[in-house]
This record gives C-alpha cells, sequence and structure tokens, in this order.
C-alpha cells in the first residue's frame, strides 16, 4: 500500500481522558458491573438456599447477617442491579427495532434505567412493608 501509515505513525486509541463522559458510557458500564453482581447474587442465592436445608440452627445464623444493615444495604444493590439490568435490556431491545437510537433519545432512556434502578428497592420495600 503506497499512502500507507507505518504501525508507529498511526494515530493511538483515545484515552478516557479525551473523550466527554455521556450518559450512555456510564449505562454500558453499569449494565456490565450488573450482570456480574448479579452472577455473585445468584451465587449467594444458592448458598442461602443449602443453609436453609441444613438445619435452623445455621439459618439463624445467616439470618442475622441478613437483617443487619450491611445484609439489607446487599439486598438493596441485588434488586438495583437486577431492576437496571432488566431496564437497560429492555432498552436495548427497544435499539434493535431501530427506535430510540437518536442521542436524545438514547440518554433519556440510559437516564431512566439508572433512576429506575434507584426507584426500584425503595418502592419494592414499601410495598413488602406497607402494602396490602
Amino acid at each position: 500500500m503506497a499512502g500507507a501509515n507505518s504501525p508507529e505513525n498511526r494515530p493511538l486509541s483515545p484515552h478516557l481522558q479525551i473523550w466527554r463522559w455521556h450518559v450512555t458510557m456510564l449505562s454500558s458500564i453499569l449494565h456490565r458491573v450488573s450482570g456480574v453482581a448479579l452472577y455473585a447474587a445468584a451465587i449467594g442465592f444458592s448458598f442461602w438456599l443449602v443453609v436453609a436445608a441444613w438445619g435452623p440452627g445455621r439459618y439463624a445464623i445467616v439470618s442475622e447477617h441478613l437483617q443487619a444493615w450491611y445484609g439489607q444495604g446487599a439486598l438493596y444493590l441485588i434488586v438495583a442491579a437486577l431492576a437496571y439490568h432488566l431496564a437497560n435490556g429492555v432498552r436495548h431491545l427497544v435499539f434493535d427495532t431501530g427506535a430510540g437510537l437518536q442521542p436524545s433519545d438514547a440518554d433519556a432512556s440510559a437516564w431512566f434505567a439508572i433512576l429506575f434502578a434507584i426507584a426500584a428497592p425503595v418502592g419494592l420495600w414499601l410495598l413488602l412493608n406497607y402494602g396490602a
């Protein structure tokens, strides 16, 4: 190739310091993080079931941890990860139809998924504690 640049003269990929952060970038990262968190939650749920099968004595120990502030925080984060992964998955299904691909629409749907992940655990807690 006569006009091709040699490898040492080619431009480098832009680094994160060059790119301006967008909510859609955050959305992509959060989708991956929430997916990994859901794998960890599935392992934790399996452990919880095994401990429940071992008997009430051992289950009481795990139950104490789940009722502590850090256990409640972990449960909040699990529900938030599930809600976010669900909302962002639906967002991508809509993208697959060709809708919502305009930058303003993509930003709005990314914000919706993030806000839904914050609100869903609170709504679930309210429903479980004060619902009918």
